[in-house]
């Protein structure tokens, strides 16, 4: 049609870049073997997204019932359901016009899980304290972010904003960050030494990203998605430093706050640190931390929660925030309930805590199994190195490939480690995601895969993995 030859550059960039070759794949070999075709293997195992319910594991039981009872009020006179499943509900259905979820409530947010949201960062900070007023709700994690990008990036300007990130990084931010005109300043976390970020690296990146464009922004991702890293309490009071010296937004994307697993870590929001700095850094460094119901042990993805806590806005500049925030409805009044019950989950005491407990220490403890056993795995294969897993749901291999599996990958117009994937995929049925989405290091190589899965998944996986490694790195050696 002729019409497409009027389109943004930046809307064809976006679909050419989102393009999912390996998703699609994926998705005609499962339609090719239930139409029968005979293959080496029953079913695709997918580890590329971070989906725990794709991966088999069970939702957790008391957020189904609330969320059932305030789908179906009638419920309530259900007997069955344990008293504080039924007490939560009618105190959520009171905060809902007319007692029901299907109405529209403040753009923002519901007034009662804005508090709650703000009490639970509290607790988790030790006692600093949080507003209610600070807190913006929105269907996830990301549109939050997005709606920030919106605030700082000025594609207007003569110069052209840019914002610091770190790679490598997932796909989806980078897209959005181009969509917004952004100029992207690239600095590397160190694999070396377990995916640290260290602040020389951020100097670096500024001063480079200065030649050409307005530094404004700095976007921190911790427990890293890709990499499993987690920061220091020195490591971020070195970065917010940092921020503060080169009068830098930080952006801290914290939604695997829950997921730390490894012995002796712990996790420290940006907020908490920040707070203990004392001096003018504490009140003066603006910062906007995000958190969502998708990347925690909930695992509720499709549920679509999230929110954004602002820290130290001018005022005048939060006036517009709130505005940009207001722009558009409300956000899922399901994603809402799910963060109220991720905020304020049953406590000792409560009918619902032991299975709660019991569920979510399950699920840990599966994830522990997991990254040891793909530790064990990946120490036995050739040509693979893997940093030691900490947090999040992701362990991120580098491949160091032979040099004809290389050019062979390159004769075919691909990146060595989708080339990788590709024929994993087709091999052996394994969906992981290419390193080259995430933005690495020129000349290496990774893949990605997903942790949080069932423990006879994950094994199934590894032996596929280790079967087709082995014949590919013998094949090219």
């Amino acid at each position: 049609m002729s019409f497409l030859k009027e389109i943004s550059p930046l809307v064809k960039n976006y679909f050419l870049s989102g393009i999912d070759v390996l998703s699609r794949r994926a998705a005609q070999i499962r339609a090719e073997i239930q139409q029968g075709e005979r293959r080496s293997y029953n079913e695709v195992l997918d580890l590329s997204s971070g989906d725990l319910h794709r991966g088999g594991i069970k939702p957790i039981t008391f957020v189904r019932q609330v969320l059932a009872v305030c789908f179906y009020p009638a419920l309530l006179e259900d007997d069955s359901l344990p008293v504080d499943v039924k007490q939560r509900a009618e105190s959520l259905l009171r905060e809902c016009d007319g007692g029901s979820v299907g109405s529209y409530t403040d753009s923002s947010g519901i007034a009662k899980i804005k508090h709650c949201v703000s009490q639970f960062i509290t607790r988790r900070d030790g006692g600093v304290p949080s507003s209610p007023d600070n807190i913006f709700i929105k269907s996830g994690s990301q549109t939050a972010l997005m709606i920030m990008l919106k605030l700082l990036i000025h594609s207007e300007d003569s110069s052209q904003t840019g914002v610091l990130i770190p790679v490598p990084t997932y796909a989806s931010f980078t897209l959005a960050l181009e969509e917004q005109g952004a100029a992207i300043i690239p600095y590397y976390l160190c694999e070396e030494q377990g995916w640290t970020l260290q602040v020389e690296e951020l100097r670096r990146a500024l001063h480079t990203g200065r030649k050409t464009c307005n530094p404004v922004a700095l976007y921190i991702c911790n427990p890293g998605n890709p990499t499993g890293h987690i920061q220091s309490k020195k490591s971020i009071e070195e970065v917010i430093r940092f921020a503060a010296e080169e009068k830098l937004f930080i952006l801290a994307d914290e939604v695997y706050q829950s997921c730390v697993y490894a012995d002796d870590t712990e996790f420290y929001s940006y907020k908490k640190v920040l707070s203990e700095i004392g001096s003018t850094i504490s009140s003066t460094v603006e910062l906007a931390s995000f958190n969502s119901v998708s990347k925690g042990f909930m695992g509720e993805c499709g549920l679509r929660g999230g929110y954004v806590e602002l820290v130290n806005l001018d005022p005048a500049v939060k006036e517009y925030g709130c505005r940009l925030f207001s722009i558009r409805s409300c956000p899922p009044v399901v994603g809402q309930i799910a963060l109220d019950l991720m905020a304020d989950p049953p406590k000792p005491g409560d009918p619902s805590f032991p299975t709660f407990s019991e569920e979510v220490q399950s699920i840990k403890h599966m994830i522990v199994k997991n990254t040891g056993r793909i530790q064990e795995v990946f120490a036995e294969l050739p040509g693979v190195s893997c940093q030691p897993l900490k947090a999040g749901f992701f362990v991120f291999p580098c491949l160091h490939l032979p040099q004809n599996a290389i050019k062979w990958a390159k004769k075919r117009q691909m990146e060595p480690d989708m080339l990788y994937c590709m024929h994993l995929l087709e091999e052996t049925g394994l969906h992981v995601r290419p390193g080259c989405e995430y933005r690495q290091r020129k000349d290496s190589y990774h893949i990605r895969l997903f942790v949080a899965t069932q423990t006879n998944i994950m094994e199934d996986a590894l032996q596929r993995l280790k079967t087709f490694h082995m014949r590919f790195m013998k094949e090219f050696s």
